[in-house]
Parts: C-alpha cells; structure tokens; sequence
C-alpha cells in the first residue's frame, strides 16, 4: 500500500531535517518519526498475515516505544543511554519477526527488510552520537518556541482555562491604582544631578518592572496556542514613541532586551539609546518598514496574510526577525500619559501576538492631605492602570507581585544595584 511507502520516508525525512538543523541540540526534539515508524511496523506486519495474538504484542511493544521515547523529549527521562536500548531492542524485535527471511539465504527477501534495518540502525548509531548538556542551563527542546521555553508544570486549572478563555481579551484584568511620587521625583533629580540629563520617572518605573520579574518570574510568561511559555531572562520591553510632539508627527515603536540584573542606569542607557536611534534616523524604523510592506497588500490579500501569521504564530512558527519588530509579541507594553497631560487609559491587550501585560501611567497631580497632627501636606500621585492576561498566572500571584512593586518604588535607590537573587520560572 502507498501509505507504507509514505510513513517510512516522512519519518526519515524529519529526522534528517531536526540532525541538519538543530542536530546540536536535540536530535530527538519530536517523537512524530517514531510514532510514524511504529504505525509503519505495525501495519507491515499486519499484512503478512501473522497471528492476531503476536500482532498485539509487538503493538504493543511499538506503543511503549513510542511513550517512553515521548517522556524523553518532554524532559522526564533524562538519561540519554535510554534512546540507544530502545532502538537496539526494536532493532531485535525486526530481526525477530524477520527470522524465517533471514535464514532463508534469499537475496530478495534480504533486500526486502533492508530499508527497514536500515531506518532502526540509523537511529541506533545516531542515538551514540548524542552527548547531554552537562553545563546545568536549560536547552530548547521539542515544544518550546522560538520566544520562549514551554512551561510544563503547570497546574491543572491552568492548563484548561486557555482552552475556555481563547481570545486575550476575554481574559483581561484590569487594576486601576495610584502612586505617590512625592519621593521618586526627589529620585529622579537626584539622578539628573549626577549627569543622567533627561532621566525620568518612565526609566524608574522600567527598572521596577525589571525588578518585579526578578522577584517574579511569571510575569515575564505568554501564551500562544493555549500553551504558556517563559521568556526566561529576556524581558521584552514595548513602548510606543513619536519622533515629534505634535498631533500630525507619525507613531512609531521600540522593543528593548531587558534582564532581571538590569539596574536603573542599564535602563537609562538602553532606553535613551533606542529612542535617540527612532528619533534621529531618517528613515523609519524596522517595524514601519514592515508595516509599509504590508499596507502594499490588497485588503483581501492583507487579511489573507494576517490569518496565515496567526496560524503560524499557533505553532510558533513565525520567522525571528518578524518577532523582532512587532510590538505585539513581549513582555510588556508601557505607555505614559504624562507627557500628553491626561490621565493613565486603560489600554487594551491584542489578540495578536502574545503579548500579556499593558502598563499604563497618567500625568502627576497634586493633592492636599491632612496628616494626624491636622496640618496640610501637599503631595504628588500619578494614576496608574494595568491590563494583565489571567492565563499566565493567577490573581494572588499578580496581587503579591504588585504590593512587592510599591515596596521596590517607595525604596528606589535599591534600582541602583542588581537585586540580591534572582528566582527562576517552574518548569
């Protein structure tokens, strides 16, 4: 049958493919090549005409395969020396089956299993080549994106409700909140007093997100395709900047590559740096170019290539440069009203891309306050406002995790240094 001649080749396909391209990694990111192996065996023997009793046994034997080689990739079996047996002892189970051809002294019937010891050995030498990462850092695995490692320990609840809560704006949260700045604007000129010219409270409230996910790593998690993943260490900061104050000057964004270590001062730099690349260039930045292509398309067509991005973006397969300039896929996008002079929006989340928390900060107002001896103090708030995906952890985490962000801004010279301890991620 045709379908015998398909399995054999898709599954050796696949497996050159993974060796050629991320062979360096893992050979053994997907169990699909076994899993088709293990169907092609089990319906050639089926066509021989063996008896049903040890069809089902070597079904069977097939099945365990395919599971103990599946609980390999996914990361619970951590021993590498498991792929070798496994594939000796398939390797056995064919030579097994085959022994009346093999004693038979028949060139045909020799040629006839050659393809198919040919597959098994294969995979039996290449699973000697395989040497484990011994340096004690995670390495990208079967499941995991481009963007971000898949986070598998999941509670599961966790794991259900993005299969009911599948768009992010049917998940959204929203808090809307206030801060006193009276103290960080004595920060803030502190810092400029030290040469940080046009530091601001937008560098401070950066460096305390930084330090946020330093403390709370799941935070810095997204969700594409009903799966969470972690970004890790790489915190991908979107803002929207325009080149000139003025109502008719065009919008453009800037993504930076943050890390938990980072302090006020990496911020500073990063930030000023690409914002005075967006504003001193005459020419547009790469997200508008690749917006520009896109406005090129007919509508239909556009629309057409947006479903395809999408479904792409499902199975995190969308190209590394394409991630690099949308604004729609990172940690977190910050927008700040004081410049504008109105209050902090509540900003919505996209459904494109994978993007999981919206930060919001209006313009500081002053307020009186009667403190308990009756006299008046005059002090200075900014609204805030936060737009959080439920998805990718629950309310207490997000509650404790921004009760810890008042404590780092009512304390900011602790933004000078890199925290103490950095927590990681579940896995």
């Amino acid at each position: 049958m045709w379908w015998l001649l398909i399995l054999p080749v898709a599954a050796s396909l696949i497996y050159a493919l993974i060796v050629l391209l991320d062979g360096k990694e893992h050979f053994y990111r997907t169990a699909v090549p076994v899993a088709l192996m293990a169907v092609y065996f089990t319906a050639s023997l089926a066509l021989r005409g063996i008896g049903l009793r040890f069809l089902v046994l070597n079904a069977c034997v097939y099945l365990a395969f395919i599971v103990f080689y599946k609980l390999l990739t996914s990361g619970v079996i951590g021993h590498v020396s498991v792929v070798f047996f496994m594939f000796l002892a398939a390797t056995a189970v064919l030579g097994y089956d085959s022994r009346a051809a093999l004693m038979s002294r028949q060139w045909s019937l020799y040629f006839a299993l050659l393809p198919d010891f040919a597959m098994l050995l294969a995979g039996l030498f290449a699973a000697l080549a395989i040497r484990p990462h011994l340096d004690g850092n995670y390495h990208p695995t079967w499941g995991d994106r481009s963007d971000g490692r898949r986070v598998r320990t999941m509670s599961p609840m966790s794991v259900v409700v993005p299969y009911i809560m599948v768009d992010r704006t049917a998940a959204s949260n929203f808090i809307l909140d206030e801060l006193e700045v009276t103290d960080l604007e004595a920060y803030v000129r502190e810092k400029r007093r030290e040469g940080l010219t046009n530091f601001g409270l937008t560098h401070v409230f950066i460096a305390s997100y930084c330090r946020l996910v330093a403390k709370y790593p799941a935070l810095n998690r997204f969700l594409s395709g009903q799966r969470v993943y972690s970004r890790g260490d790489d915190i991908q900061y979107c803002m929207a900047v325009k080149k000139e104050m003025s109502t008719d000057a065009p919008d453009t964004c800037i993504k930076l590559h943050l890390k938990p270590t980072d302090t006020v001062y990496d911020v500073y730099r990063k930030f000023n740096e690409a914002v005075e690349e967006v504003k001193n260039t005459p020419l547009n930045s790469s997200f508008d170019q690749t917006a520009r292509l896109f406005t090129l398309l007919p509508g239909l067509l556009f629309k057409f290539t947006v479903w395809l991005l999408k479904t792409l973006d499902y199975f995190g397969l969308i190209p590394q440069f394409l991630l690099e300039v949308s604004p729609f896929h990172g940690s977190v996008f910050f927008t700040s009203m004081g410049s504008l002079g109105i209050p902090a929006i509540v900003h919505h989340l996209y459904d494109f891309g994978n993007l999981p928390v919206f930060i919001a900060f209006g313009c500081k107002y002053r307020r009186n306050e009667i403190a308990s001896d009756g006299t008046v103090l005059k002090r200075k708030y900014v609204d805030m406002s936060f737009n959080l995906d439920e998805r990718i952890c629950d309310g207490f985490y997000y509650a404790s995790a921004l009760k810890y962000l008042r404590r780092v801004l009512a304390d900011p010279h602790r933004l000078d240094t890199p925290p103490e301890r950095v927590e990681k991620d579940i896995d």
